[in-house]
């Protein structure tokens, strides 16, 4: 058996490159980087989705189920303390839609003024504290504590808060840090009314009596500006004193009542 001297014979072996060996390795190496890169498009734009799912994610629990806020003042006193970090339930009542929105550049991206009730699950009750729109300037939330139902009658006499002409037995969570009384002819903290609230808004005070701007002043609440219910304090800051103080652990998750 002789073996076959034609050279160009080498070229039909199996596996012998065809010529071009240097080309056929830079596009393998294009290939590669085109490769890497595509590789690096998707981890990316993974990133981003997952971005976004997040916000969306948190605006819908923000809009829909429960809502974070602070506590900025002491009209609330004894019940909530300035500094003060608490959850709103936007579900307690219903499912909410919100409505009149206008479109901000910041997160959230929507401040919404009102919101309509699509499912019902109850109705705001005598001694829960709410978040809603002050009414007087709508940019701003307030915190009260219902006193006055639609159809109750509102009075107070020296203080002392009547509805539907009996005493309110509001002594465990009240404050009231002035022992003078003033003339409701003067001002309507300690003497007002009697009015009776109309259907589909709510009479609201603070609990700190004395150092509350409510429906005394201002008047009702209407119920499509409620925001939702306060039902914990999940943390508390207090700034003041020695450093050890200025966090009050004893009010983490804290129900609010």
């Amino acid at each position: 058996m002789s073996l076959d001297q034609n050279p160009r014979n080498v070229d039909k072996l199996p596996g012998a490159p065809r010529g071009g060996g240097d080309q056929a390795a830079l596009t393998e190496a294009k290939l590669a980087d085109n490769t890497d890169q595509s590789g690096r498009k998707s981890l990316v734009r993974e990133y981003a989705e997952a971005i976004i799912v997040a916000m969306l994610l948190a605006f819908a629990i923000r809009v829909f189920v429960v809502q974070a806020f602070k506590i900025p003042s002491g009209s609330m006193i004894p019940t909530l303390q300035i500094g003060d970090h608490i959850l709103v339930s936007k579900l307690s009542y219903g499912l909410q839609w919100p409505t009149d929105c206008k479109v901000l550049w910041s997160f959230p991206p929507l401040n919404c003024y009102t919101s309509e009730t699509v499912v019902t699950f109850g109705k705001p009750q005598r001694g829960d504290i709410i978040v809603f729109r002050f009414p007087e300037d709508e940019e701003k939330d307030f915190i009260k504590r219902i006193v006055g139902l639609p159809g109750d009658t509102v009075q107070l006499k020296n203080k002392s808060v009547l509805v539907n002409g009996q005493p309110l037995d509001d002594k465990a969570f009240t404050q009231r840090i002035d022992p003078g009384v003033i003339d409701g002819t003067i001002n309507p903290r300690d003497n007002f009314g009697p009015v009776t609230v109309p259907e589909g808004s709510y009479f609201v005070m603070g609990d700190n009596r004395d150092q509350s701007l409510d429906s005394r002043f201002w008047g009702y609440v209407r119920e499509e500006k409620i925001r939702g219910r306060a039902f914990r304090i999940y943390w508390s800051w207090n700034g003041q004193g020695n450093w050890t103080e200025w966090v009050r652990w004893e009010r983490f998750g804290k129900a609010i009542q």
